[in-house]
Protein backbone atom coordinates (compact mmCIF):
# COMPACT_ATOMS: atom_id res chain seq x y z
CA UNK A 1 0.00 0.00 0.00
CA UNK A 2 1.77 3.13 -1.19
CA UNK A 3 1.19 6.73 -2.18
CA UNK A 4 -2.24 8.23 -1.65
CA UNK A 5 -3.60 5.09 0.03
CA UNK A 6 -0.97 5.30 2.75
CA UNK A 7 -1.51 9.03 3.23
CA UNK A 8 -5.25 8.61 3.69
CA UNK A 9 -4.72 5.65 6.01
CA UNK A 10 -2.32 7.30 8.44
CA UNK A 11 -4.03 10.69 8.29
CA UNK A 12 -7.25 8.99 9.38
CA UNK A 13 -5.45 7.16 12.19
CA UNK A 14 -3.77 10.37 13.34
CA UNK A 15 -7.05 12.23 13.53
CA UNK A 16 -8.58 9.30 15.42
CA UNK A 17 -5.77 9.34 17.99
CA UNK A 18 -6.07 13.10 18.35
CA UNK A 19 -9.81 12.96 18.98
CA UNK A 20 -9.30 10.22 21.56
CA UNK A 21 -6.74 12.33 23.40
CA UNK A 22 -9.11 15.27 23.31
CA UNK A 23 -11.89 13.07 24.70
CA UNK A 24 -9.66 12.25 27.64
CA UNK A 25 -8.23 15.75 28.07
CA UNK A 26 -11.48 17.69 27.62
CA UNK A 27 -12.71 17.06 31.19
CA UNK A 28 -9.36 18.11 32.63
CA UNK A 29 -9.20 21.23 30.45
CA UNK A 30 -12.75 22.09 31.45
CA UNK A 31 -11.98 21.59 35.12
CA UNK A 32 -8.93 23.88 34.93
CA UNK A 33 -10.93 26.59 33.21
CA UNK A 34 -13.88 26.53 35.61
CA UNK A 35 -14.55 29.35 38.11
CA UNK A 36 -13.76 28.06 41.60
CA UNK A 37 -15.95 30.55 43.44
CA UNK A 38 -19.30 29.01 42.48
CA UNK A 39 -17.97 25.59 43.45
CA UNK A 40 -16.89 26.86 46.87
CA UNK A 41 -20.26 28.49 47.48
CA UNK A 42 -22.10 25.33 46.44
CA UNK A 43 -23.39 26.65 43.13
CA UNK A 44 -21.06 24.49 41.12
CA UNK A 45 -23.38 21.53 40.99
CA UNK A 46 -24.21 20.50 37.51
CA UNK A 47 -26.82 18.13 36.35
CA UNK A 48 -25.24 17.76 32.99
CA UNK A 49 -22.10 19.84 32.99
CA UNK A 50 -21.62 22.91 30.89
CA UNK A 51 -23.81 22.65 27.77
CA UNK A 52 -21.17 23.72 25.30
CA UNK A 53 -18.61 21.46 26.93
CA UNK A 54 -21.03 18.53 26.64
CA UNK A 55 -21.56 19.22 22.95
CA UNK A 56 -17.81 19.41 22.40
CA UNK A 57 -17.23 16.03 24.07
CA UNK A 58 -20.08 14.46 22.14
CA UNK A 59 -18.70 15.86 18.89
CA UNK A 60 -15.29 14.35 19.55
CA UNK A 61 -16.81 10.91 20.10
CA UNK A 62 -18.88 11.22 16.92
CA UNK A 63 -15.78 12.15 14.88
CA UNK A 64 -13.83 9.30 16.43
CA UNK A 65 -16.52 6.75 15.61
CA UNK A 66 -16.82 8.08 12.06
CA UNK A 67 -13.07 7.76 11.44
CA UNK A 68 -13.00 4.26 12.89
CA UNK A 69 -15.81 3.29 10.51
CA UNK A 70 -13.65 4.45 7.59
CA UNK A 71 -10.63 2.45 8.76
CA UNK A 72 -12.61 -0.66 9.66
CA UNK A 73 -14.43 -0.59 6.32
CA UNK A 74 -11.11 -0.45 4.50
CA UNK A 75 -9.77 -3.33 6.59
CA UNK A 76 -12.93 -5.35 6.00
CA UNK A 77 -12.69 -4.88 2.25
CA UNK A 78 -9.02 -5.91 2.31
CA UNK A 79 -9.83 -9.04 4.33
CA UNK A 80 -12.65 -10.06 2.00
CA UNK A 81 -10.52 -9.34 -1.06
CA UNK A 82 -7.58 -11.37 0.26
CA UNK A 83 -9.88 -14.28 1.08
CA UNK A 84 -11.39 -14.25 -2.41
CA UNK A 85 -7.94 -13.97 -3.97
CA UNK A 86 -6.48 -16.93 -2.07
CA UNK A 87 -9.48 -19.17 -2.74
CA UNK A 88 -9.45 -18.95 -6.54
CA UNK A 89 -9.25 -22.27 -8.35
CA UNK A 90 -5.80 -22.07 -9.96
CA UNK A 91 -6.32 -25.17 -12.08
CA UNK A 92 -3.18 -26.86 -10.75
CA UNK A 93 -1.71 -28.11 -7.48
CA UNK A 94 1.86 -27.19 -6.55
CA UNK A 95 1.87 -29.06 -3.24
CA UNK A 96 5.10 -30.96 -2.54
CA UNK A 97 6.86 -29.21 -5.41
CA UNK A 98 10.38 -27.80 -5.00
CA UNK A 99 11.53 -25.05 -7.36
CA UNK A 100 15.18 -25.52 -8.39
CA UNK A 101 16.29 -23.08 -11.13
CA UNK A 102 19.73 -24.65 -11.51
CA UNK A 103 21.85 -26.07 -14.28
CA UNK A 104 19.31 -26.41 -17.09
CA UNK A 105 20.46 -25.83 -20.65
CA UNK A 106 19.45 -23.78 -23.65
CA UNK A 107 19.49 -24.89 -27.28
CA UNK A 108 22.82 -23.12 -27.83
CA UNK A 109 24.59 -24.75 -24.86
CA UNK A 110 27.91 -26.49 -25.48
CA UNK A 111 28.15 -30.29 -25.16
CA UNK A 112 30.13 -29.78 -21.93
CA UNK A 113 27.35 -27.64 -20.45
CA UNK A 114 24.72 -30.16 -21.47
CA UNK A 115 26.74 -33.00 -19.89
CA UNK A 116 27.12 -30.97 -16.69
CA UNK A 117 23.39 -30.38 -16.55
CA UNK A 118 22.69 -34.09 -17.09
CA UNK A 119 24.88 -34.95 -14.10
CA UNK A 120 23.10 -32.32 -11.97
CA UNK A 121 19.79 -33.85 -13.02
CA UNK A 122 20.96 -37.33 -11.96
CA UNK A 123 22.13 -35.95 -8.62
CA UNK A 124 18.78 -34.26 -7.97
CA UNK A 125 16.86 -37.45 -8.81
CA UNK A 126 18.98 -39.37 -6.32
CA UNK A 127 18.03 -37.14 -3.37
CA UNK A 128 16.00 -39.15 -0.79
CA UNK A 129 12.34 -38.14 -0.86
CA UNK A 130 12.38 -36.96 -4.49
CA UNK A 131 9.82 -38.91 -6.54
CA UNK A 132 10.15 -37.09 -9.86
CA UNK A 133 12.08 -34.37 -11.65
CA UNK A 134 10.18 -32.04 -13.97
CA UNK A 135 11.58 -29.62 -16.54
CA UNK A 136 9.47 -26.55 -17.23
CA UNK A 137 10.28 -23.23 -18.88
CA UNK A 138 7.85 -21.06 -16.89
CA UNK A 139 6.52 -20.43 -13.40
CA UNK A 140 3.18 -22.30 -13.13
CA UNK A 141 0.32 -19.91 -12.44
CA UNK A 142 2.50 -16.86 -12.84
CA UNK A 143 3.55 -16.60 -16.48
CA UNK A 144 2.57 -18.36 -19.72
CA UNK A 145 6.09 -19.01 -21.00
CA UNK A 146 7.78 -17.32 -23.96
CA UNK A 147 5.26 -15.66 -26.23
CA UNK A 148 5.19 -15.82 -30.03
CA UNK A 149 2.93 -14.52 -32.76
CA UNK A 150 0.86 -17.57 -33.70
CA UNK A 151 -1.85 -18.42 -36.21
CA UNK A 152 -3.66 -21.32 -37.79
CA UNK A 153 -2.00 -21.98 -41.19
CA UNK A 154 -4.00 -20.29 -43.91
CA UNK A 155 -5.38 -17.63 -41.58
CA UNK A 156 -4.19 -14.03 -41.63
CA UNK A 157 -5.03 -13.43 -37.96
CA UNK A 158 -2.06 -13.69 -35.59
CA UNK A 159 -2.35 -13.81 -31.82
CA UNK A 160 0.43 -13.65 -29.23
CA UNK A 161 0.53 -17.05 -27.53
CA UNK A 162 2.56 -18.34 -24.59
CA UNK A 163 4.66 -21.45 -25.29
CA UNK A 164 5.76 -23.46 -22.28
CA UNK A 165 8.52 -25.96 -22.93
CA UNK A 166 8.08 -28.86 -20.50
CA UNK A 167 8.70 -32.53 -19.86
CA UNK A 168 6.24 -35.40 -20.07
CA UNK A 169 5.63 -35.50 -16.29
CA UNK A 170 4.46 -31.89 -15.83
CA UNK A 171 0.79 -32.91 -16.12
CA UNK A 172 0.97 -35.39 -13.24
CA UNK A 173 3.29 -33.22 -11.12
CA UNK A 174 0.87 -30.26 -11.20
CA UNK A 175 -2.24 -32.49 -11.21
CA UNK A 176 -3.67 -30.72 -14.25
CA UNK A 177 -6.61 -32.27 -16.11
CA UNK A 178 -6.91 -33.20 -19.76
CA UNK A 179 -10.11 -32.19 -21.56
CA UNK A 180 -9.55 -34.11 -24.76
CA UNK A 181 -6.69 -35.86 -26.52
CA UNK A 182 -3.50 -36.73 -24.67
CA UNK A 183 -0.42 -35.19 -23.04
CA UNK A 184 3.12 -35.11 -24.39
CA UNK A 185 4.90 -38.49 -24.42
CA UNK A 186 8.47 -39.26 -23.35
CA UNK A 187 9.44 -40.19 -26.91
CA UNK A 188 8.11 -36.89 -28.27
CA UNK A 189 10.17 -35.06 -25.65
CA UNK A 190 13.35 -37.02 -26.43
CA UNK A 191 12.96 -36.55 -30.18
CA UNK A 192 11.88 -32.88 -29.92
CA UNK A 193 8.77 -33.55 -31.94
CA UNK A 194 6.76 -30.43 -32.94
CA UNK A 195 3.58 -31.34 -31.08
CA UNK A 196 1.55 -29.20 -28.69
CA UNK A 197 -1.08 -29.48 -25.99
CA UNK A 198 -3.13 -26.29 -25.87
CA UNK A 199 -5.34 -24.91 -23.10
CA UNK A 200 -9.08 -24.39 -23.41
CA UNK A 201 -8.71 -20.65 -23.95
CA UNK A 202 -6.39 -21.15 -26.92
CA UNK A 203 -8.69 -23.82 -28.34
CA UNK A 204 -11.62 -21.40 -28.17
CA UNK A 205 -9.64 -18.50 -29.68
CA UNK A 206 -8.19 -20.48 -32.59
CA UNK A 207 -10.72 -23.19 -33.37
CA UNK A 208 -14.01 -22.02 -31.85
CA UNK A 209 -16.31 -25.00 -31.52
CA UNK A 210 -14.32 -27.17 -33.91
CA UNK A 211 -12.22 -30.16 -32.83
CA UNK A 212 -8.59 -28.94 -32.59
CA UNK A 213 -7.00 -32.42 -32.45
CA UNK A 214 -4.75 -33.03 -35.41
CA UNK A 215 -4.87 -29.38 -36.51
CA UNK A 216 -1.78 -27.25 -37.01
CA UNK A 217 -0.63 -24.00 -35.39
CA UNK A 218 2.23 -21.87 -36.70
CA UNK A 219 4.58 -19.98 -34.34
CA UNK A 220 6.66 -17.23 -35.98
CA UNK A 221 10.42 -17.34 -35.29
CA UNK A 222 10.10 -20.16 -32.75
CA UNK A 223 13.23 -22.07 -33.88
CA UNK A 224 16.23 -19.95 -32.90
CA UNK A 225 18.73 -22.56 -34.10
CA UNK A 226 18.21 -21.36 -37.66
CA UNK A 227 19.58 -18.03 -38.90
CA UNK A 228 17.27 -16.19 -39.15
CA UNK A 229 14.89 -17.89 -36.74
CA UNK A 230 12.36 -19.94 -38.66
CA UNK A 231 8.67 -20.55 -38.07
CA UNK A 232 7.59 -23.87 -36.54
CA UNK A 233 4.35 -25.74 -37.22
CA UNK A 234 2.99 -27.69 -34.24
CA UNK A 235 0.39 -30.42 -34.40
CA UNK A 236 -2.24 -30.19 -31.65
CA UNK A 237 -2.50 -33.51 -29.81
CA UNK A 238 -4.55 -32.50 -26.78
CA UNK A 239 -6.47 -29.84 -24.89
CA UNK A 240 -5.78 -29.30 -21.18
CA UNK A 241 -8.11 -27.65 -18.71
CA UNK A 242 -7.44 -23.94 -18.20
CA UNK A 243 -5.05 -23.11 -15.36
CA UNK A 244 -4.17 -19.63 -14.17
CA UNK A 245 -1.02 -18.51 -15.96
CA UNK A 246 -0.67 -14.78 -15.27
CA UNK A 247 -1.72 -14.50 -11.64
CA UNK A 248 -5.07 -15.37 -10.08
CA UNK A 249 -6.68 -11.97 -10.82
CA UNK A 250 -6.06 -12.09 -14.59
CA UNK A 251 -8.15 -14.16 -17.03
CA UNK A 252 -6.32 -17.20 -18.40
CA UNK A 253 -4.13 -16.39 -21.43
CA UNK A 254 -3.91 -18.64 -24.51
CA UNK A 255 -1.08 -21.08 -23.98
CA UNK A 256 0.54 -24.14 -25.56
CA UNK A 257 2.70 -26.83 -23.92
CA UNK A 258 5.46 -28.17 -26.17
CA UNK A 259 8.55 -30.40 -25.68
CA UNK A 260 11.25 -28.43 -23.85
CA UNK A 261 13.90 -30.13 -25.97
CA UNK A 262 12.95 -28.00 -28.99
CA UNK A 263 14.39 -24.86 -27.39
CA UNK A 264 16.15 -26.22 -24.29
CA UNK A 265 15.16 -26.57 -20.64
CA UNK A 266 15.37 -23.70 -18.19
CA UNK A 267 13.90 -24.66 -14.81
CA UNK A 268 13.83 -27.80 -12.65
CA UNK A 269 11.00 -28.79 -10.32
CA UNK A 270 11.30 -31.66 -7.85
CA UNK A 271 8.24 -33.61 -6.78
CA UNK A 272 8.63 -34.82 -3.19
CA UNK A 273 6.96 -37.22 -0.78
CA UNK A 274 7.04 -34.82 2.16
CA UNK A 275 7.70 -31.18 2.93
CA UNK A 276 9.80 -29.76 0.07
CA UNK A 277 11.40 -27.21 2.42
CA UNK A 278 13.70 -29.99 3.68
CA UNK A 279 15.29 -30.27 0.22
CA UNK A 280 17.09 -26.93 0.37
CA UNK A 281 20.46 -28.24 1.59
CA UNK A 282 20.38 -31.57 -0.32
CA UNK A 283 19.71 -29.69 -3.58
CA UNK A 284 22.64 -27.35 -2.92
CA UNK A 285 24.93 -30.27 -2.15
CA UNK A 286 23.86 -32.13 -5.30
CA UNK A 287 24.60 -29.10 -7.48
CA UNK A 288 27.87 -28.25 -5.76
CA UNK A 289 29.04 -31.82 -6.29
CA UNK A 290 28.96 -31.12 -10.06
CA UNK A 291 29.52 -27.34 -10.14
CA UNK A 292 31.34 -26.12 -6.97
CA UNK A 293 31.01 -22.44 -7.94
CA UNK A 294 27.25 -22.52 -8.53
CA UNK A 295 25.26 -19.53 -7.23
CA UNK A 296 21.63 -20.18 -6.28
CA UNK A 297 18.61 -18.02 -6.93
CA UNK A 298 16.98 -16.54 -3.80
CA UNK A 299 13.67 -17.89 -5.13
CA UNK A 300 14.80 -21.49 -4.86
CA UNK A 301 12.59 -23.39 -2.44
CA UNK A 302 9.05 -24.77 -2.07
CA UNK A 303 7.12 -23.55 -5.09
CA UNK A 304 4.02 -22.74 -3.07
CA UNK A 305 6.08 -20.15 -1.19
CA UNK A 306 7.56 -18.78 -4.43
CA UNK A 307 4.09 -18.44 -5.95
CA UNK A 308 2.70 -16.91 -2.74
CA UNK A 309 5.47 -14.31 -2.57
CA UNK A 310 5.07 -13.34 -6.21
CA UNK A 311 1.29 -13.22 -6.17
CA UNK A 312 -0.04 -12.39 -2.72
CA UNK A 313 2.73 -10.56 -0.84
CA UNK A 314 1.62 -7.04 -1.87
CA UNK A 315 -1.99 -7.76 -0.95
CA UNK A 316 -0.90 -9.30 2.35
CA UNK A 317 1.14 -6.19 3.21
CA UNK A 318 -1.87 -3.96 2.58
CA UNK A 319 -4.11 -6.29 4.59
CA UNK A 320 -1.71 -6.40 7.56
CA UNK A 321 -1.24 -2.63 7.59
CA UNK A 322 -4.91 -1.77 7.28
CA UNK A 323 -6.09 -4.41 9.75
CA UNK A 324 -3.58 -3.35 12.38
CA UNK A 325 -4.47 0.32 12.06
CA UNK A 326 -8.20 -0.45 12.07
CA UNK A 327 -7.78 -2.53 15.24
CA UNK A 328 -6.07 0.40 16.94
CA UNK A 329 -8.88 2.69 15.79
CA UNK A 330 -11.51 0.35 17.25
CA UNK A 331 -9.64 0.25 20.57
CA UNK A 332 -9.52 4.05 20.58
CA UNK A 333 -13.27 4.17 19.99
CA UNK A 334 -13.88 1.95 23.01
CA UNK A 335 -11.59 4.11 25.15
CA UNK A 336 -13.17 7.34 23.90
CA UNK A 337 -16.77 6.20 24.39
CA UNK A 338 -15.99 4.79 27.83
CA UNK A 339 -14.21 7.93 29.03
CA UNK A 340 -16.95 10.27 27.82
CA UNK A 341 -19.79 8.16 29.20
CA UNK A 342 -18.00 7.70 32.54
CA UNK A 343 -17.45 11.45 32.82
CA UNK A 344 -21.06 12.14 31.83
CA UNK A 345 -22.32 9.77 34.53
CA UNK A 346 -20.11 11.55 37.07
CA UNK A 347 -21.60 14.92 36.10
CA UNK A 348 -25.12 13.52 36.28
CA UNK A 349 -24.77 11.73 39.57
CA UNK A 350 -27.12 14.16 41.37
CA UNK A 351 -29.64 14.06 38.53
CA UNK A 352 -29.63 10.27 38.61
CA UNK A 353 -30.12 10.33 42.38
CA UNK A 354 -33.14 12.62 42.00
CA UNK A 355 -34.65 10.32 39.38
CA UNK A 356 -34.18 7.29 41.60
CA UNK A 357 -35.58 9.13 44.62
CA UNK A 358 -38.67 9.87 42.54
CA UNK A 359 -39.12 6.18 41.75
CA UNK A 360 -37.00 5.47 38.69
CA UNK A 361 -35.88 1.84 38.52
CA UNK A 362 -32.33 0.66 37.88
CA UNK A 363 -33.36 -0.69 34.47
CA UNK A 364 -34.62 2.76 33.42
CA UNK A 365 -31.36 4.42 34.48
CA UNK A 366 -29.40 1.75 32.65
CA UNK A 367 -31.41 2.30 29.47
CA UNK A 368 -31.04 6.08 29.76
CA UNK A 369 -27.25 5.93 29.84
CA UNK A 370 -27.04 3.29 27.08
CA UNK A 371 -29.41 5.33 24.94
CA UNK A 372 -27.18 8.39 25.19
CA UNK A 373 -24.18 6.32 24.20
CA UNK A 374 -26.09 4.75 21.30
CA UNK A 375 -27.09 8.18 19.97
CA UNK A 376 -23.43 9.19 19.80
CA UNK A 377 -22.55 5.92 18.08
CA UNK A 378 -25.39 6.24 15.58
CA UNK A 379 -24.38 9.76 14.61
CA UNK A 380 -20.75 8.73 14.14
CA UNK A 381 -21.74 5.64 12.15
CA UNK A 382 -23.91 7.64 9.74
CA UNK A 383 -21.11 10.13 9.08
CA UNK A 384 -18.54 7.33 8.83
CA UNK A 385 -20.59 5.38 6.29
CA UNK A 386 -20.95 8.43 4.07
CA UNK A 387 -17.21 9.11 4.30
CA UNK A 388 -16.40 5.45 3.60
CA UNK A 389 -18.47 5.42 0.42
CA UNK A 390 -16.31 8.27 -0.87
CA UNK A 391 -12.92 7.15 0.42
CA UNK A 392 -12.99 3.42 -0.34
CA UNK A 393 -12.56 4.26 -4.03
CA UNK A 394 -8.88 4.86 -3.18
CA UNK A 395 -8.70 1.13 -2.39
CA UNK A 396 -9.97 0.07 -5.81
CA UNK A 397 -6.45 -0.86 -6.94
CA UNK A 398 -5.79 -2.82 -3.72
CA UNK A 399 -8.89 -5.05 -3.64
CA UNK A 400 -10.11 -7.79 -5.94
CA UNK A 401 -13.34 -9.75 -6.20
CA UNK A 402 -15.33 -7.42 -3.95
CA UNK A 403 -17.05 -4.08 -4.53
CA UNK A 404 -15.66 -0.98 -2.72
CA UNK A 405 -19.22 -0.50 -1.42
CA UNK A 406 -19.80 -4.15 -0.47
CA UNK A 407 -22.94 -4.17 1.75
CA UNK A 408 -21.84 -7.23 3.75
CA UNK A 409 -18.60 -5.54 4.76
CA UNK A 410 -20.34 -2.29 5.68
CA UNK A 411 -22.94 -4.20 7.70
CA UNK A 412 -20.32 -6.22 9.59
CA UNK A 413 -18.35 -3.04 10.42
CA UNK A 414 -21.47 -1.28 11.73
CA UNK A 415 -22.34 -4.30 13.88
CA UNK A 416 -18.81 -4.44 15.29
CA UNK A 417 -18.70 -0.72 16.14
CA UNK A 418 -22.17 -0.76 17.73
CA UNK A 419 -21.33 -3.82 19.82
CA UNK A 420 -17.95 -2.42 20.92
CA UNK A 421 -19.43 1.01 21.71
CA UNK A 422 -22.30 -0.37 23.76
CA UNK A 423 -19.89 -2.63 25.65
CA UNK A 424 -17.90 0.51 26.48
CA UNK A 425 -21.10 2.08 27.81
CA UNK A 426 -22.05 -0.87 30.02
CA UNK A 427 -19.70 -0.19 32.93
CA UNK A 428 -20.65 3.51 33.31
CA UNK A 429 -24.32 2.56 32.88
CA UNK A 430 -24.14 -0.10 35.59
CA UNK A 431 -22.39 2.37 37.86
CA UNK A 432 -25.18 4.89 37.29
CA UNK A 433 -27.87 2.28 37.97
CA UNK A 434 -26.30 1.46 41.35
CA UNK A 435 -26.19 5.03 42.61
CA UNK A 436 -27.50 5.41 46.19
CA UNK A 437 -30.16 8.20 46.03
CA UNK A 438 -29.23 9.54 49.49
CA UNK A 439 -25.55 9.78 48.61
CA UNK A 440 -26.32 11.27 45.21
CA UNK A 441 -28.56 13.99 46.69
CA UNK A 442 -25.65 15.12 48.90
CA UNK A 443 -23.23 14.95 45.88
CA UNK A 444 -21.02 18.07 45.62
Amino acid sequence: MIGLDTTVLFFTLGVTVLTTLLCGLAPAIHAVGRDVQPMLTGSGRGTGGNFRHGKFRAGLVIVEVALSIVLLTGAGLMIRSFYELTHIDLGFNAKNLFFAPVGAWGNKATPQQQDQTKRIEEGLKAIPGVTDLVVNNSLPGYNPGMRFETRVPGSERFERIGFDGCSENLLSALEMQMVTGRWLSASEIDEAQPVAVINQTMAAHFFGGENPLGRQIEAKGFDEKAEPARDVHFQVIGVVRDAKNFGPQVPVLPMAFVPYTIRGGLLFYLKTKGDPAFLMNPVRQAVWAVEPDAVFSPQMGPYLKVFYDLTYSTHELGLTTFTGVAGIALLLVVIGVFSVMAYTVTLQTQEIGVRMALGAQQGEILRMVLQKGFVLLAAGICIGLLASCGLTRFLASQIWGVSPTDPWTFGAVVGLVVTSGLVACVLPARRAARVDPLVALRYE
